[in-house]
């Protein structure tokens, strides 16, 4: 994607070839402000502060930790360490989780002297491949918006509404939910998409509104409990979110207020698609309400807003009474009888476990024929 008209990704290696190039997102978006990690330790606090965010570019920061940590110690005991320490830093979103197996399974064979080189190059390869599915998600996803398109007899826009971060920002290149919108709008169609602020970290308002400014994209910012509204009267023509882990019965983590949406979407006929690479998915994992980990975050994300002055100085002031207790839970489940459909790379299919099957069918249970 763009920023300032050029092309870039969200993750890189620096010109010296070892060290990773990140984008603060903490400082969007009132400054654009770009991050060298060097180490292990500056990995795991740039994942966990969120100067990273989104599942799978969360993926690939881990994948890049590793190599980080591996080039100071690259035994065995040091890729164990490295990957539970990261592993730790957030614990809702299964593509880190995911990758962290990945560069496992890409290094235990061998010895330490090869670990450092393969490390990089399976680092860059998870890179490239989230890249593809993204762009495949884009794809299977413009039917949606076309079809859309298609029922308003090409009148019009196309109204979308869509819920946090899961463009770009939050993924190596094109995002997952925003994938599918960055093809329409290139392709002609004229979409427009409400962006919830998405608090308590305002991902929507700064993040999202920021990139699909820097793409060209009409957008219109609103409070999170306007969604609802606005089906009501018509003007949502689809829903588009991201997850963060989805079960393999199609129910989705994604941020809080998500579970909101949907709930509202469903009371008003507005499909509610989810858009999500494969390897968000977590197949060990049935009921989501119970058994998927929910995140709960600092309570300064709720008591505390940062935003700029006319002046141009960036501030945090405090929004609640001293001593109120404060609740931050990080994300919430939307069940699958609330999901019209889910996005993959592979396609688009029912939010039910047939459905992901049928996508995915290598992950179909096989039977013993016994003895």
């Amino acid at each position: 994607m763009k920023v300032h008209g050029k092309p870039m990704r969200s993750i890189w290696i620096e010109s010296d070839g070892w060290s990773v190039g990140i984008i603060d997102q903490t400082h969007l978006p009132h400054a654009f402000v770009l991050l060298r990690l060097t180490t292990l330790d500056e990995a795991a606090h740039a994942i966990r502060s969120m100067q990273v965010r989104g599942a799978p570019l969360i993926g690939a920061v881990a994948a890049y930790g590793v190599c980080l940590a591996l080039r100071v110690d690259a035994s065995d005991g040091a890729l164990e360490r490295t990957c539970t320490l990261l592993q730790a830093t957030r614990p809702t979103a299964v593509n880190l989780r995911w990758a962290l197996d990945e560069m496992r399974q890409a290094l235990r064979p061998l010895s330490p002297g090869q670990r450092v080189a393969a490390a990089y190059q399976r680092a860059a390869a998870l890179c490239d491949e989230d890249v593809a599915i993204n762009h495949a998600i884009g794809r299977h996803g413009l039917g949606l918006i076309e079809s859309a398109w298609e029922r308003k007899g090409r009148q019009g826009r196309v109204n979308v509404l869509t819920h946090c971060n899961a463009g770009w920002l939050a993924t190596v290149d094109w995002g997952t939910a925003l994938s599918p919108i960055y093809q329409a709008y290139d392709s002609g169609i004229p979409v427009h998409v409400w962006v919830d602020e998405t608090r308590p970290r305002n991902q929507g308002a700064g993040l999202t509104a920021w990139e699909l400014g820097q793409h060209g994209v009409p957008h219109t910012v609103i409070v999170d409990n306007m969604g609802g509204h606005l089906m009501q009267h018509g003007q949502v023509d689809l829903c588009i979110v991201g997850t963060d882990r989805t079960t393999a019965r199609g129910d989705v983590a994604n941020k809080i207020g998500t579970y909101l949406k949907a709930l509202a979407a469903k009371d008003n006929g507005v499909p509610f698609y989810v858009a999500l690479p494969s390897p968000t998915i977590d197949w060990t994992l049935e009921d989501g309400v119970r058994d998927i980990p929910i995140e709960q975050r600092d309570g300064r994300e709720v008591t505390d807003l940062s935003g700029r002055l006319p002046s141009g100085e960036v501030v945090t002031v405090r929004v609640t009474p001293e001593g109120s207790p404060v609740a931050n839970y990080g994300f919430d489940v939307t069940p699958a009888r609330l999901v019209t459909a889910l996005v993959t790379e592979r396609g688009v299919c029912p939010a039910t476990a047939e459905g992901m099957l049928s996508l995915f069918p290598e992950r179909r249970p096989t039977r013993g024929t016994g003895t």
